[in-house]
């Protein structure tokens, strides 16, 4: 199958590791051999790390003492950035945007090249669309409203992450011109700070519901901010090249001072892996989350959004043996486009 048929049809425990342990914690290739991985997620303030940590965490708990398997989340510039790790082998494992796995997939949009080597493993939880801006510069209280931020400070993410990736391709979709702002690029915590600071005006938070650093701005603000909406024109718009966000409700008292429902859009979040780690290895792993999920959901509420029936929506490549032979034998029907030979 044509790659663009295929994406169509797709639609504290953790260890503080550096970078450069990566390549040389890469695994044994024996898959009955015990494995230690890395796994790159994004920065602090959104919702890739801490549930990063949270895998991470639950691997260590269950599967170190039994099988010697270890995987260790690190913090990253998001996405993109953990393609690259992946590719080096300096991570094995990554959380993306399942935009992000679409463009590695197929060597598109910002992605310089195919990643033939990345697999699915799942996917994790719907990455919930947060644009916030200052109230007083608010229209319609949708997302076009981002126009009114010409010459003005906008935070679109991290430099050459994640978020900054989506980002630019939802203001695409609505010819929203990113370059006529004054743009910052800084990751979660850090646009919100500023936006407290009087610095920016709005600021791009792609995260798990509740985004931790929103709440912080919203804690402080109250309603001197706003979520804006997302109109069903405006997704149809934004979905025009690659249909990976759906809509989303956050409901009213999500953030402090949220009196009412947002309407926005999301995204899967999807866990992938490099097709070398062993399948015994991606197999246990994918068995221990789901046979645990109440252990991730107390670490993180975002993981509440794992279920098997969900466990293969938006998968944006074919998924690693060991996962699908998990699912597998837990009954689920695997399209033939997520299956290997």
């Amino acid at each position: 199958m044509h790659k663009r048929q295929f994406l169509k049809s797709a639609l504290g425990l953790a260890t503080a590791a550096t970078l450069g342990l990566g390549a040389a914690s890469a695994s044994a290739q024996n898959g009955g051999e015990g494995g230690q991985y890395i796994m790159g997620t994004a920065t602090s303030g959104g919702t890739f790390y801490p549930v990063g940590v949270a895998l991470s965490t639950l691997v260590r708990v269950k599967l170190e003492p039994t099988h010697n398997i270890t995987v260790s989340a690190i913090s990253s510039a998001g996405s993109a950035e953990n393609l690259r790790l992946m590719d080096d082998d300096q991570a094995q494992f990554g959380i993306l945007q399942a935009l992000y796995g679409a463009w590695a997939w197929n060597g598109e949009g910002p992605v310089p090249k195919a990643y033939d080597n990345v697999r699915s493993v799942s996917m994790l939880w719907q990455n919930v669309e947060h644009f916030v801006m200052r109230s007083n510069r608010l229209e319609s209280g949708t997302i076009d409203d981002l126009a009114q931020l010409y010459g003005r400070g906008f935070s679109i993410g991290a430099r050459n992450s994640g978020t900054e990736g989506s980002g630019r391709q939802i203001l695409a979709g609505l010819d929203i011109d990113p370059e006529q702002m004054d743009l910052a690029y800084l990751g979660y915590g850090p646009s919100a700070d500023s936006m407290q600071n009087g610095n920016i005006d709005g600021m791009n938070i792609p995260a798990g519901v509740p985004a931790s650093a929103v709440t912080s701005a919203f804690a402080n603000m109250g309603s001197d901010i706003a979520i804006l909406d997302v109109t069903a024109e405006q997704l149809e718009r934004i979905n025009g090249e690659y249909p990976v966000w759906s809509a989303f409700e956050i409901p009213a008292g999500t953030y402090p001072g949220q009196d009412e429902a947002v309407h926005t859009i999301s995204q899967p979040n999807i866990l992938v892996v490099n097709a070398d780690v062993p399948d015994e290895h991606v197999y246990q792993i994918t068995k221990a989350m789901f046979e645990n999920l109440p252990f991730l959901n107390n670490i993180h509420p975002a993981t509440r959004d794992m279920a098997l029936e969900s466990a293969l929506d938006g998968l944006p490549m074919p998924l690693h043996p060991g996962a699908a032979r998990y699912f597998q034998e837990q009954g689920l029907e695997i399209p033939e486009h997520l299956l290997e030979g």
